[in-house]
Protein backbone atom coordinates (compact mmCIF):
# COMPACT_ATOMS: atom_id res chain seq x y z
CA UNK A 1 0.00 0.00 0.00
CA UNK A 2 1.10 3.54 -0.78
CA UNK A 3 0.16 6.50 1.42
CA UNK A 4 0.08 10.26 0.96
CA UNK A 5 3.33 10.33 2.91
CA UNK A 6 4.97 8.09 0.33
CA UNK A 7 4.00 10.52 -2.44
CA UNK A 8 5.44 13.37 -0.39
CA UNK A 9 8.73 11.49 -0.03
CA UNK A 10 8.82 10.72 -3.76
CA UNK A 11 8.21 14.41 -4.42
CA UNK A 12 11.13 15.18 -2.11
CA UNK A 13 13.32 12.76 -4.10
CA UNK A 14 12.45 14.65 -7.29
CA UNK A 15 13.35 17.94 -5.57
CA UNK A 16 16.70 16.51 -4.51
CA UNK A 17 17.40 15.28 -8.04
CA UNK A 18 17.00 18.85 -9.30
CA UNK A 19 20.19 19.84 -7.46
CA UNK A 20 22.19 17.96 -10.08
CA UNK A 21 20.73 19.85 -13.05
CA UNK A 22 23.96 21.64 -13.95
CA UNK A 23 26.48 18.91 -13.17
CA UNK A 24 25.32 15.35 -13.94
CA UNK A 25 25.26 15.27 -17.76
CA UNK A 26 25.40 12.90 -19.58
CA UNK A 27 23.73 11.05 -16.70
CA UNK A 28 20.15 11.68 -15.58
CA UNK A 29 19.25 13.61 -12.44
CA UNK A 30 18.33 11.27 -9.57
CA UNK A 31 17.32 11.88 -5.97
CA UNK A 32 16.80 9.36 -3.17
CA UNK A 33 15.18 9.41 0.27
CA UNK A 34 15.40 6.60 2.84
CA UNK A 35 12.63 6.69 5.43
CA UNK A 36 10.87 4.64 8.06
CA UNK A 37 7.26 5.70 7.95
CA UNK A 38 7.42 9.48 7.61
CA UNK A 39 10.71 9.75 9.45
CA UNK A 40 13.52 10.57 7.01
CA UNK A 41 16.72 8.66 7.75
CA UNK A 42 18.89 9.84 4.85
CA UNK A 43 18.78 11.88 1.65
CA UNK A 44 21.10 12.11 -1.34
CA UNK A 45 21.24 13.03 -4.99
CA UNK A 46 23.51 12.23 -7.92
CA UNK A 47 26.01 15.09 -8.00
CA UNK A 48 28.13 14.45 -11.11
CA UNK A 49 28.78 11.87 -13.81
CA UNK A 50 31.24 9.31 -12.51
CA UNK A 51 30.36 10.10 -8.90
CA UNK A 52 28.22 8.00 -6.56
CA UNK A 53 24.62 7.47 -7.63
CA UNK A 54 21.86 8.77 -5.38
CA UNK A 55 20.85 5.36 -4.00
CA UNK A 56 24.25 4.14 -2.68
CA UNK A 57 24.99 7.65 -1.39
CA UNK A 58 21.74 7.62 0.61
CA UNK A 59 22.41 4.06 1.82
CA UNK A 60 25.86 5.10 3.05
CA UNK A 61 24.31 7.94 5.04
CA UNK A 62 21.62 5.69 6.50
CA UNK A 63 24.18 3.07 7.53
CA UNK A 64 22.83 0.57 10.07
CA UNK A 65 19.38 2.20 9.97
CA UNK A 66 18.75 1.05 6.37
CA UNK A 67 17.53 -2.56 7.00
CA UNK A 68 13.73 -2.66 6.91
CA UNK A 69 13.42 0.95 5.74
CA UNK A 70 11.85 2.28 2.53
CA UNK A 71 13.73 3.83 -0.38
CA UNK A 72 12.03 6.55 -2.42
CA UNK A 73 13.85 7.28 -5.69
CA UNK A 74 13.04 9.62 -8.58
CA UNK A 75 14.30 7.18 -11.24
CA UNK A 76 14.34 3.39 -11.44
CA UNK A 77 17.55 2.02 -9.86
CA UNK A 78 20.08 0.85 -12.44
CA UNK A 79 21.03 -2.78 -12.91
CA UNK A 80 23.92 -2.37 -15.36
CA UNK A 81 27.57 -1.37 -15.04
CA UNK A 82 28.48 2.07 -16.38
CA UNK A 83 30.87 4.61 -14.88
CA UNK A 84 29.88 3.14 -11.50
CA UNK A 85 28.56 -0.24 -10.28
CA UNK A 86 24.80 -0.95 -10.51
CA UNK A 87 22.56 0.24 -7.67
CA UNK A 88 20.19 -2.73 -7.37
CA UNK A 89 22.69 -5.09 -5.64
CA UNK A 90 23.53 -2.38 -3.08
CA UNK A 91 19.82 -1.89 -2.31
CA UNK A 92 19.29 -5.63 -1.85
CA UNK A 93 22.39 -6.01 0.32
CA UNK A 94 21.34 -3.09 2.54
CA UNK A 95 18.09 -4.86 3.48
CA UNK A 96 15.69 -2.24 2.12
CA UNK A 97 12.09 -3.46 2.53
CA UNK A 98 10.26 -1.39 -0.09
CA UNK A 99 11.30 0.77 -3.04
CA UNK A 100 9.08 3.56 -4.38
CA UNK A 101 9.93 4.59 -7.96
CA UNK A 102 8.76 7.84 -9.58
CA UNK A 103 9.74 6.97 -13.18
CA UNK A 104 11.19 4.01 -15.04
CA UNK A 105 14.55 4.13 -16.79
CA UNK A 106 13.90 5.74 -20.21
CA UNK A 107 16.33 3.40 -21.98
CA UNK A 108 14.09 0.84 -23.75
CA UNK A 109 16.87 -1.74 -23.48
CA UNK A 110 16.86 -1.72 -19.67
CA UNK A 111 13.54 -0.10 -18.67
CA UNK A 112 11.88 -2.20 -15.98
CA UNK A 113 14.87 -4.47 -15.39
CA UNK A 114 15.83 -2.78 -12.14
CA UNK A 115 12.28 -3.16 -10.85
CA UNK A 116 12.15 -6.84 -11.85
CA UNK A 117 15.49 -7.58 -10.17
CA UNK A 118 14.34 -5.91 -6.94
CA UNK A 119 11.11 -7.91 -6.91
CA UNK A 120 13.02 -11.10 -7.67
CA UNK A 121 15.08 -10.38 -4.55
CA UNK A 122 11.88 -10.17 -2.48
CA UNK A 123 11.71 -6.37 -2.26
CA UNK A 124 8.30 -4.78 -2.76
CA UNK A 125 8.37 -2.14 -5.52
CA UNK A 126 5.64 0.51 -5.82
CA UNK A 127 5.53 2.76 -8.88
CA UNK A 128 4.24 6.34 -8.76
CA UNK A 129 0.93 7.51 -10.14
CA UNK A 130 0.60 9.55 -13.36
CA UNK A 131 1.23 13.02 -11.87
CA UNK A 132 4.51 12.18 -10.14
CA UNK A 133 5.62 10.01 -13.04
CA UNK A 134 5.12 12.85 -15.55
CA UNK A 135 6.98 15.25 -13.26
CA UNK A 136 9.95 12.88 -12.94
CA UNK A 137 9.99 12.13 -16.67
CA UNK A 138 9.88 15.84 -17.56
CA UNK A 139 12.78 16.54 -15.20
CA UNK A 140 15.02 14.30 -17.30
CA UNK A 141 13.67 15.27 -20.73
CA UNK A 142 17.18 15.93 -22.04
CA UNK A 143 18.43 12.49 -21.01
CA UNK A 144 15.25 10.81 -22.31
CA UNK A 145 15.64 12.40 -25.75
CA UNK A 146 19.32 11.51 -25.95
CA UNK A 147 18.70 7.88 -24.97
CA UNK A 148 15.54 7.27 -26.99
CA UNK A 149 16.11 9.31 -30.15
CA UNK A 150 19.92 9.12 -30.21
CA UNK A 151 20.24 12.87 -30.58
CA UNK A 152 20.56 15.79 -28.16
CA UNK A 153 17.51 17.52 -26.75
CA UNK A 154 17.07 20.87 -28.55
CA UNK A 155 15.81 24.08 -26.96
CA UNK A 156 15.15 27.07 -29.23
CA UNK A 157 15.64 30.39 -27.43
CA UNK A 158 15.19 34.02 -28.44
CA UNK A 159 14.24 37.39 -26.97
CA UNK A 160 11.59 39.62 -28.52
CA UNK A 161 9.33 42.58 -28.00
CA UNK A 162 5.59 42.12 -27.59
CA UNK A 163 5.17 42.52 -31.34
CA UNK A 164 7.67 39.73 -31.93
CA UNK A 165 10.69 41.79 -33.04
CA UNK A 166 14.19 40.69 -32.08
CA UNK A 167 15.92 43.87 -33.29
CA UNK A 168 15.11 47.32 -34.63
CA UNK A 169 15.14 48.02 -38.37
CA UNK A 170 18.62 49.48 -37.82
CA UNK A 171 19.80 46.11 -36.50
CA UNK A 172 20.13 47.38 -32.92
CA UNK A 173 19.24 44.65 -30.41
CA UNK A 174 21.18 45.40 -27.20
CA UNK A 175 19.28 45.20 -25.05
CA UNK A 176 15.68 44.26 -25.72
CA UNK A 177 15.24 42.65 -22.30
CA UNK A 178 16.37 43.79 -18.86
CA UNK A 179 19.12 42.53 -16.59
CA UNK A 180 17.03 39.84 -14.83
CA UNK A 181 15.99 38.26 -18.12
CA UNK A 182 19.54 38.32 -19.46
CA UNK A 183 20.80 36.65 -16.27
CA UNK A 184 18.13 33.96 -16.64
CA UNK A 185 19.27 33.40 -20.24
CA UNK A 186 22.84 32.88 -19.03
CA UNK A 187 21.56 30.41 -16.43
CA UNK A 188 19.86 28.46 -19.23
CA UNK A 189 23.19 28.23 -21.00
CA UNK A 190 24.74 26.68 -17.87
CA UNK A 191 22.50 23.60 -18.02
CA UNK A 192 23.07 22.74 -21.69
CA UNK A 193 26.00 20.72 -22.99
CA UNK A 194 26.27 22.89 -26.10
CA UNK A 195 25.16 26.28 -27.38
CA UNK A 196 24.65 26.79 -31.12
CA UNK A 197 24.27 29.83 -33.37
CA UNK A 198 24.37 30.54 -37.07
CA UNK A 199 27.12 32.47 -38.81
CA UNK A 200 24.85 35.51 -39.18
CA UNK A 201 24.67 35.88 -35.40
CA UNK A 202 28.47 35.73 -35.11
CA UNK A 203 28.92 38.30 -37.89
CA UNK A 204 26.31 40.67 -36.42
CA UNK A 205 26.93 40.36 -32.66
CA UNK A 206 30.35 38.66 -32.27
CA UNK A 207 29.21 36.73 -29.16
CA UNK A 208 31.45 34.68 -26.89
CA UNK A 209 28.81 31.99 -26.17
CA UNK A 210 30.56 31.17 -22.90
CA UNK A 211 29.24 30.05 -19.54
CA UNK A 212 29.81 32.76 -16.95
CA UNK A 213 27.92 31.85 -13.78
CA UNK A 214 29.99 28.92 -12.54
CA UNK A 215 27.04 26.55 -12.11
CA UNK A 216 28.05 23.91 -14.65
CA UNK A 217 30.20 20.85 -14.10
CA UNK A 218 33.69 20.02 -15.30
CA UNK A 219 32.80 19.00 -18.86
CA UNK A 220 33.98 21.35 -21.64
CA UNK A 221 31.15 23.46 -23.02
CA UNK A 222 30.60 23.04 -26.76
CA UNK A 223 30.24 26.37 -28.61
CA UNK A 224 28.96 25.58 -32.09
CA UNK A 225 28.74 27.84 -35.14
CA UNK A 226 26.81 26.71 -38.22
CA UNK A 227 28.66 28.32 -41.12
CA UNK A 228 27.73 26.71 -44.41
CA UNK A 229 29.91 29.03 -46.52
CA UNK A 230 32.66 29.66 -43.93
CA UNK A 231 32.07 33.40 -43.66
CA UNK A 232 33.12 33.74 -40.01
CA UNK A 233 36.63 34.99 -39.27
CA UNK A 234 38.98 32.80 -37.19
CA UNK A 235 39.50 35.89 -35.00
CA UNK A 236 35.84 36.00 -33.87
CA UNK A 237 35.40 36.13 -30.09
CA UNK A 238 33.75 32.71 -29.99
CA UNK A 239 37.10 31.22 -31.06
CA UNK A 240 39.33 33.06 -28.57
CA UNK A 241 39.39 29.90 -26.49
CA UNK A 242 39.61 27.10 -29.07
CA UNK A 243 38.74 24.36 -26.57
CA UNK A 244 35.09 23.47 -27.07
CA UNK A 245 34.69 25.63 -30.20
CA UNK A 246 33.25 23.86 -33.23
CA UNK A 247 32.44 25.07 -36.74
CA UNK A 248 30.07 22.98 -38.85
CA UNK A 249 30.12 23.72 -42.57
CA UNK A 250 28.92 22.39 -45.89
CA UNK A 251 32.30 23.19 -47.44
CA UNK A 252 34.69 20.27 -48.18
CA UNK A 253 37.52 19.46 -45.79
CA UNK A 254 40.12 20.45 -48.39
CA UNK A 255 38.80 24.04 -48.50
CA UNK A 256 41.67 26.42 -47.48
CA UNK A 257 39.34 28.17 -45.01
CA UNK A 258 38.79 24.88 -43.19
CA UNK A 259 42.55 24.51 -42.88
CA UNK A 260 42.94 28.06 -41.57
CA UNK A 261 40.43 27.38 -38.80
CA UNK A 262 42.07 24.06 -37.97
CA UNK A 263 45.46 25.78 -37.77
CA UNK A 264 44.03 27.94 -34.96
CA UNK A 265 43.04 24.80 -33.03
CA UNK A 266 39.36 25.15 -33.96
CA UNK A 267 37.53 21.91 -34.71
CA UNK A 268 35.67 21.84 -38.04
CA UNK A 269 33.09 19.31 -39.21
CA UNK A 270 32.26 19.11 -42.91
CA UNK A 271 28.69 17.79 -43.10
CA UNK A 272 27.10 18.78 -46.41
CA UNK A 273 23.46 17.93 -46.96
CA UNK A 274 21.08 18.52 -49.84
CA UNK A 275 21.49 21.65 -52.00
CA UNK A 276 24.80 22.51 -50.35
CA UNK A 277 23.24 22.99 -46.92
CA UNK A 278 24.43 21.63 -43.60
CA UNK A 279 22.91 18.29 -42.60
CA UNK A 280 21.30 18.98 -39.20
CA UNK A 281 20.38 15.37 -38.32
CA UNK A 282 23.99 14.33 -38.96
CA UNK A 283 25.23 17.09 -36.64
CA UNK A 284 22.93 15.99 -33.84
CA UNK A 285 23.75 12.30 -34.31
CA UNK A 286 27.47 13.03 -34.14
CA UNK A 287 27.05 15.22 -31.07
CA UNK A 288 25.02 12.48 -29.40
CA UNK A 289 27.90 10.09 -30.03
CA UNK A 290 30.13 12.48 -28.05
CA UNK A 291 27.70 12.35 -25.09
CA UNK A 292 26.25 15.78 -25.85
CA UNK A 293 22.73 15.33 -24.47
CA UNK A 294 21.39 18.86 -25.02
CA UNK A 295 21.83 21.80 -27.39
CA UNK A 296 20.65 25.38 -26.81
CA UNK A 297 19.97 27.07 -30.16
CA UNK A 298 20.27 30.83 -29.64
CA UNK A 299 19.70 32.05 -33.19
CA UNK A 300 19.62 33.74 -35.49
CA UNK A 301 16.19 33.66 -37.04
CA UNK A 302 17.14 31.58 -40.09
CA UNK A 303 19.02 29.04 -37.97
CA UNK A 304 16.02 28.68 -35.68
CA UNK A 305 13.84 28.20 -38.74
CA UNK A 306 16.00 25.35 -40.05
CA UNK A 307 15.62 23.49 -36.76
CA UNK A 308 11.85 24.02 -36.68
CA UNK A 309 11.51 23.01 -40.34
CA UNK A 310 13.49 19.83 -39.67
CA UNK A 311 11.21 19.04 -36.68
CA UNK A 312 14.20 18.98 -34.35
CA UNK A 313 13.03 21.48 -31.70
CA UNK A 314 11.84 19.90 -28.45
CA UNK A 315 11.16 23.00 -26.36
CA UNK A 316 11.06 26.78 -26.78
CA UNK A 317 12.07 29.55 -24.38
CA UNK A 318 11.05 33.06 -25.43
CA UNK A 319 11.89 36.17 -23.40
CA UNK A 320 9.31 38.90 -23.98
CA UNK A 321 9.99 42.56 -23.19
CA UNK A 322 7.11 45.04 -22.63
CA UNK A 323 8.02 47.08 -25.71
CA UNK A 324 6.68 47.57 -29.22
CA UNK A 325 9.34 48.11 -31.90
CA UNK A 326 7.33 48.00 -35.10
CA UNK A 327 8.96 48.22 -38.49
CA UNK A 328 8.00 45.96 -41.37
CA UNK A 329 11.68 45.23 -42.01
CA UNK A 330 12.52 44.49 -38.36
CA UNK A 331 13.44 40.82 -37.86
CA UNK A 332 11.36 38.36 -35.86
CA UNK A 333 12.38 35.39 -33.77
CA UNK A 334 12.04 32.74 -36.48
CA UNK A 335 12.86 33.48 -40.13
CA UNK A 336 12.97 31.22 -43.16
CA UNK A 337 10.16 30.54 -45.57
CA UNK A 338 7.46 30.08 -42.96
CA UNK A 339 4.88 27.33 -42.51
CA UNK A 340 1.41 27.03 -44.01
CA UNK A 341 -1.06 27.90 -41.25
CA UNK A 342 -2.29 24.33 -41.00
CA UNK A 343 1.23 22.94 -40.59
CA UNK A 344 2.65 25.19 -37.89
CA UNK A 345 4.46 23.54 -34.97
CA UNK A 346 2.20 23.62 -31.92
CA UNK A 347 3.41 24.03 -28.36
CA UNK A 348 1.88 22.58 -25.19
CA UNK A 349 2.53 22.70 -21.45
CA UNK A 350 3.05 26.47 -21.63
CA UNK A 351 4.56 28.08 -18.53
CA UNK A 352 5.55 31.67 -17.79
CA UNK A 353 7.92 33.33 -15.34
CA UNK A 354 8.18 37.01 -14.39
CA UNK A 355 11.71 38.43 -14.64
CA UNK A 356 11.72 42.06 -13.60
CA UNK A 357 9.66 43.85 -16.25
CA UNK A 358 10.03 40.96 -18.71
CA UNK A 359 8.48 37.52 -19.10
CA UNK A 360 9.94 34.13 -19.94
CA UNK A 361 7.53 31.82 -21.74
CA UNK A 362 8.53 28.17 -22.08
CA UNK A 363 6.64 25.36 -23.80
CA UNK A 364 7.13 21.88 -25.19
CA UNK A 365 6.82 21.37 -28.93
CA UNK A 366 4.05 18.88 -29.55
CA UNK A 367 4.99 15.78 -31.50
CA UNK A 368 2.10 14.89 -33.80
CA UNK A 369 2.13 11.27 -34.83
CA UNK A 370 0.95 10.63 -38.40
CA UNK A 371 -2.45 8.99 -38.60
CA UNK A 372 -2.38 5.42 -39.87
CA UNK A 373 -3.74 5.05 -43.35
CA UNK A 374 -6.97 3.13 -43.73
CA UNK A 375 -6.73 0.06 -45.93
CA UNK A 376 -8.34 0.53 -49.31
Amino acid sequence: MKSRGDDDLLSRAIELAERGRYTVSPNPMVGAVIARGRRVLAEAWHRRAGGPHAEPAALARAGSRAPGADLHVSLEPCVHFGRTPPCVPAIVEAGIARVFVAARDPNPAVSGRGIRELRRAGIQVIEAGPALRRRAESQNEKFRTWIRERRPFVLAKWAATLDGKTAATSGESRWITGKAARLRALLLREEFDAVLVGSGTVLADDPQLTRRLGQAGRRPHRRIVLDGRLRVSPSARVFRRPEGALVVTARPEKDPRVRRLAARGIEVWSLPGERGRIDLPKILARLAGEEITSVLVEGGADTLWTFFAAKLVDRVAVFFAPRVLGGSAAPGGVGGGGFPLGQTPRVVDVEHERLGDDWLVTARVERVRPRPRRPK
